[in-house]
């Protein structure tokens, strides 16, 4: 939408001018209105260095439009409650596949990052067209399960492991996805007719860390999420970095075992192949079956049971054999963060994934190895923590790949 309504009598080039500087402001608005939930009118004029008066128009603007709106008065007793505006979140729903190699959630959110409805599915991440079509017809039931108006989904976010080009909009990893190598948010905006953006889960991890969690505000940090897989996600002066084609941070392809095992990639010895869920799995399940002593040897005729919630339950219950398996797991994952503080010298690694449950027995075991293989003066002014997101950072960062991308083109 053009703002002209005001500016009829002016000559184009004027007009242009004006209408520019003035989609630029709302843009702003709308910008910290999404990053920080609430704000007031005096905050807002603040921000831009504008007047209340013009500002109020501004935002007035945007309420009829349907993007802002008012949510009452600020808290305070020193004479009158100036009043607070937001993004307008009845109207404005994004919706986030969350696909991974063990499961797949479908989740709706408000543009304030609330979340409406969610849907998990036992749909696992494979190589082949039907699992696209097989995503839509899931989408389709969760939407209808909703009761979500889809007039109001913005757009619709995805998010999956492996080597993501967001530029291409193709999985090279999963590269049979798609038979005719077309972009898969183009396939999936022709099957759903609505915006779709595609983005790698470390990537997205990080951005939620970055943007609502515990890198806020930090310029140089770095996100391992520990999930079915190893992925490193790297914020440099504040903004993800993606490298070249979007793969940088694949943490999990580093080679720490020459004469280790076959990786799925087609490397020996990779970080996956030692310190990932599915490969802790593995490995715990082999041992059992060959008669390891361990709590664990009660699922001993049925090995396949043995899963990684299982594995961090008996290390909490005592179990020598899960604590020595969860330590040594920890240790490798240090020894591949030294190879990477190295390279980008961080001021905070977060840990994310599923194995933050076992945050007990891994963390001390990452700072062992990385004090061991790190040179000091790179420890000096870094620090370790566990997500504090709870298991949400990948879907706020979807949720902030997509909407700051919608509010931009505004």
């Amino acid at each position: 939408m053009i703002l002209v309504d005001s500016l009829e009598d002016e000559p184009a080039s004027t007009q242009s001018v004006v209408d520019y500087k003035k989609r630029q402001k709302q843009r702003k608005v709308l910008a910290h209105l999404y990053a920080e939930g609430t704000c007031t009118l005096a905050h807002l004029a603040k921000l831009l260095h504008n007047s209340v008066p013009s500002v109020t128009n501004m935002v007035d603007e945007l309420v009829r439009q349907g993007w802002v709106m008012g949510t009452g008065m600020a808290t305070g007793n020193n004479g009158r409650r100036p009043a607070l505006f937001s993004l307008n979140v009845a109207q404005q729903i994004v919706a986030i596949l969350d696909i991974s190699t063990h499961d797949t959630k479908i989740i709706f959110m408000d543009s304030l990052r609330t979340v409406v409805h969610r849907c998990d599915y036992d749909l696992r991440l494979e190589d082949n067209p039907m699992f696209l079509t097989t995503l839509v017809r899931y989408y389709t039931s969760a939407l209808a399960s909703s009761g979500i108006d889809s007039t109001k989904i913005l757009g619709i976010g995805i998010s999956m492991p492996g080597l993501v080009n967001a530029r291409k909009g193709l999985n090279l990893t999963y590269k049979n996805l798609s038979q005719s190598n077309e972009s898969l948010p183009n396939w999936f905006s022709d099957q759903l007719k609505k915006p779709v953006y595609l983005i790698n889960d470390t990537k997205a991890t990080v951005l939620g860390e970055s943007r609502f969690g515990g890198a806020r505000g930090k310029k140089q940090v770095l996100a391992i999420n520990i999930d079915w897989g190893v992925g490193l996600g790297i914020v440099v002066n504040g903004e993800v970095f993606q490298g070249t084609s979007g793969f940088a941070g694949e943490l999990g392809h580093i080679q720490v075992d020459p004469e280790g095992e076959l990786c799925y990639c087609g490397k020996i010895g990779c970080l996956n192949t030692i310190t990932s869920a599915l490969a802790l799995v593995r490995r715990v399940q082999r041992d059992i079956a060959e008669g390891q002593v361990s709590k664990l040897a009660v699922f001993r005729d049925r090995v396949d049971q043995i899963d990684i919630d299982e594995i961090i339950n008996a290390a909490h219950q005592g179990d020598s054999y899960a604590i020595d398996v969860l330590h040594q797991t920890g240790f490798q994952l240090g020894k591949g963060l030294a190879v990477a503080i190295s390279l980008f010298n961080p001021e905070m690694i977060i840990v994310d994934g599923v194995l933050t449950k076992a945050a007990t027995f891994i963390i001390n075991t990452i700072e062992q190895a990385i004090s061991k293989y790190c040179l000091s003066d790179f420890r000096d002014d870094l620090t370790i923590e566990l997500t504090k997101l709870d298991g949400t950072a990948k879907w706020l960062g979807t949720h902030a790949y997509m909407m700051e991308d919608i509010l931009a083109s505004y």
